[in-house]
């Protein structure tokens, strides 16, 4: 299969650094040799990253890390990645995954659409999650929004055969946007009988940015879809 073109123009994020704690940056210094990924020079090979053969889930956009580790400390018997910009919640989850001994969770802090398209081989991942990426909602800010037809189409390739997408948005314009865009994409099958949204899965826990939403008001659309 030949690689997917995803020529990178625009980026969907701004770093909105913030202000690092001691604790972070400690967390950072102390523990990025056993959990940090940093540019490789060839594609990643994940059995040697982690030391074993496993099923591998990747998180786009972490946050402050409470649901990649939630599934990372339940689930022992997958590999989890994490890729996120924000460098003070990098430091927050691998605080809490050095406290909690994790052994199957690696952290990258690089843009998202450079590391599938060139960190990661096609065919590697059983799981993609991409959960509240900004849905910039200004309609001139559109194009700067994650899930285009061509990132669709890189995540495909990303996935192996029978491996799903996961994603949530509390943005309604944006959950239209992204259920146009996936349905369009032909390597991917929705998994909803009726074409639109899921249930919220079960896996996916509340995390504090969801409660706060929810508190606004805002509903929560949630998509699936499975690798044809």
């Amino acid at each position: 299969m030949q690689e997917v073109e995803h020529r990178r123009e625009i980026r969907s994020f701004v770093r909105r650094e913030g202000r690092m704690t001691a604790g972070q940056k400690s967390a950072l210094e102390r523990h990025w040799a056993a959990y940090g990924v940093d540019v490789p020079v060839a594609k990643l090979d994940l059995a040697k990253l982690f030391g074993r053969s496993a099923p591998t889930i990747l998180e786009i956009g972490f946050g402050n890390g409470d649901h990649l580790l939630g599934r990372a400390s339940a689930e022992p018997q997958h590999d989890f990645i994490g890729v996120e910009v924000h460098r003070p919640g990098a430091g927050r989850l691998l605080a809490h995954a050095a406290d909690a001994g994790l052994r199957n969770l690696r952290v990258a802090c690089h843009d998202a659409v450079e590391v599938l398209k060139d960190w990661l081989p096609e065919s590697c991942l059983d799981e993609l999650l991409i959960y509240f990426s900004d849905p910039w909602p200004k309609k001139r800010h559109h194009k700067r929004r994650l899930i285009q037809p061509a990132f669709a189409a890189l995540a495909a390739s990303r996935l192996k055969p029978a491996g799903r997408l996961f994603l949530a948005t509390d943005w309604a314009n944006y959950a239209e946007h992204m259920l146009a865009v996936l349905n369009a994409e032909s390597r991917l099958r929705n998994l909803a009988a009726d074409g639109g949204y899921l249930p919220r899965p079960a896996a996916r826990a509340l995390t504090r940015f969801e409660r706060r939403g929810q508190k606004l008001g805002h509903a929560v659309f949630d998509l699936g879809y499975e690798k044809r």
